[in-house]
């Protein structure tokens, strides 16, 4: 506990020890001169009648005092906070309409969505990817900045999970994040666990690097994975170059990335799905230590202890002093 106004818990105690000889100098008069007078002790029932009210009012004098200091406590304030990267999956099967206007537009549409929920004590950063990955907004509470890079986005190429999750890692960790090459030790990260690495994407992987070894970083570094599958399961068909591809949707590649580091994956097969999947991602609560002013309470105490004190002096006594 910390005080605003620490000199006036030395004011307190040197008023309540004045308070309490005074009192108690008073009393000894008292007696003496009810002895003189050839009255003697009273009995425990009296005694208690006749100090009880006083010592209420004593004690309420210090904490008063107290309250008047604006005593501090250090409490823990859950909060969703930390960071957010959304990873953007703008491969060419996100241009298929099977979700209604297309999979990556419903996929913006959502994201801005949940991106508005967030407080300002979450740090939303955007990257796209497709055969690459590239950090398009750094984590930042100014979520107008991350909902304009939402908007940018545009589909084009291939697809790797793979570099969406390591240049996710490396803009959490500050660092930039590569696989260890075959028997070479796992990079250290440090421990991150409050970041949340959102992948829109419909799971169609078309290049390395490997996407559940890129997880299984993540969750040595305390990150969370969290995957929303943008497609439906008869999937849809995109033109390429000419061509009539088929554009799939793999929702057991999501599972297994999202699994891997302790996050969920979230299925939506059409636009009003999707945008309440987003609603169900589940962020991290954390804890901040706040201070809390306990003069309120102080003064209630204080205030209740003179309210008893007076009542029973002017019940049993006929006045409060």
């Amino acid at each position: 506990m910390s005080f605003l106004y620490p000199m006036i818990i030395a004011v307190a105690v040197l008023v309540t020890a004045a308070a309490v000889t005074a009192y108690v100098m008073l009393q000894r008069r008292r007696t003496a001169a009810l002895a003189a007078a050839g009255f003697g002790s009273s009995g425990r029932k009296a005694a208690v009648r006749r100090h009880l009210p006083y010592a209420l009012l004593l004690a309420a004098l210090p904490i008063l005092l107290i309250g008047l200091a604006r005593p501090q406590a250090e409490v823990a304030v859950p909060r969703v906070s930390g960071t957010v990267l959304l990873a953007f999956d703008i491969s060419n099967s996100m241009k298929a309409t099977d979700v209604q206007p297309t999979r990556l537009a419903a996929a913006q549409q959502a994201a801005a969505g949940f991106v508005g929920e967030q407080p300002d004590s979450v740090d939303v950063g955007v990257v796209v990817f497709g055969e690459q990955a590239l950090l398009t907004q750094a984590p930042t509470d100014d979520h107008t900045l991350a909902l304009a890079a939402i908007n940018r986005a545009a589909a084009s190429g291939g697809t790797s999970l793979g570099q969406a999750i390591l240049v996710a890692l490396g803009t959490i960790t500050g660092k930039p994040v590569t696989l260890p090459e075959d028997g070479a030790a796992a990079p250290s990260l440090g421990y991150w666990p409050s970041a949340t690495i959102v992948v829109f994407s419909d799971g169609a992987d078309t290049g390395g690097p490997d996407a559940e070894a890129a997880a299984e970083l993540a969750a040595a570094a305390g990150v969370r994975i969290q995957t929303v599958g943008v497609g439906t399961a008869k999937g849809g068909t995109v033109e390429v170059d000419g061509f009539q591809l088929a554009a799939t949707m793999d929702e057991a590649a999501l599972t297994s990335i999202a699994q891997v580091t302790g996050g969920a994956y979230h299925q939506a097969g059409d636009a009003d799905t999707l945008a309440d999947t987003t609603k169900s991602i589940d962020l991290r609560l954390t804890t901040k230590k706040e201070p809390l002013e306990l003069t309120a309470p102080f003064g209630a105490a204080a205030l209740l202890l003179l309210a008893l004190g007076a009542l029973l002096g002017t019940r049993w006594h006929g006045r409060i002093v």
